[in-house]
């Protein structure tokens, strides 16, 4: 069985690309704590409420010394009408990579639909501290409320 970094491991410093076409990897924040919230795809209804409510909530993470970071498989191009359509503020990555941060952290895992089996993103979110250690974890997130959670957590580490 695979094991994955968990809390207090050094979250894996692998890069992803911006929708400007550049790369960020988790390293680029050393210094600062960081949130990184994965989640399936852009432009539904869920992860569309996600991206909003880590939006509304950047000044309060910023002033919190925490950066925000969303990841999924989409391509950088989907996330610039993502980002355009909503107005949204919290910064995008893609992870299309196999190999890339989502598989390393195994929230890139098969998932049931229908009773059909497929490979997806779990809507997952990883505080890190300013060393770059991994200080919290939530698995299998349920959107509602989730941003406001993680704010606290984020203030309180």
């Amino acid at each position: 069985m695979t094991t994955f970094p968990g809390v207090g491991d050094a979250i894996p410093d692998i890069g992803l690309e911006t929708p400007e076409g550049g790369s960020v990897k988790p390293s680029d924040f050393k210094g600062e704590k960081l949130v990184i919230f994965f989640y399936p795809k852009d432009d539904t209804p869920g992860c569309t409420t996600e991206n909003k409510d880590f939006s509304a909530l950047k000044a309060d993470f910023e002033a919190a010394g925490t950066k925000l970071l969303g990841v999924s498989k989409d391509p950088a191009k989907k996330h610039a009408k993502f980002i355009a359509k909503h107005g949204l503020t919290a910064p995008l990555a893609t992870d299309a990579e196999e190999g890339g941060l989502s598989d390393a952290l195994g929230v890139w895992a098969e998932k049931q639909m229908y009773g059909k089996a497929y490979m997806g993103m779990v809507r997952s979110t990883y505080l890190v501290d300013a060393e770059g250690k991994i200080a919290r974890i939530w698995d299998k997130v349920k959107v509602k409320g989730h941003a406001e959670e993680v704010l606290e957590a984020a203030k309180a580490l």
